[in-house]
């Protein structure tokens, strides 16, 4: 176990075409390491969103302006 920003979590090692497993239904596989950035490629079942973290946090955020504006909308309509 590492500690990464606060965070206590399992650090493993891959090479290029090898995979993680995350539970049964989740496979991680390193498809191609250049440089500095590794390529992954993510199988997963249609029913668990696989986004990167900051497409994740954006799609977070909406839904919580989405969810402020409705809850605006419907405090206004059932006060007057």
């Amino acid at each position: 176990m590492t500690i990464y920003t606060g965070v206590k979590m399992l650090v493993l090692s891959r090479r290029k075409d090898e995979s993680i497993m995350v539970g049964d239904d989740v496979e991680i596989i390193i498809v191609d390491v250049r440089g500095r950035k590794v390529r992954l490629g993510i199988t997963a079942p249609k029913h668990i969103a696989v986004h990167r973290k900051e497409i994740y946090e954006a799609i977070q955020r909406q839904k919580k302006e989405e969810r402020k504006h409705s809850t605006s909308s419907l405090h206004h309509h059932i006060t007057h």
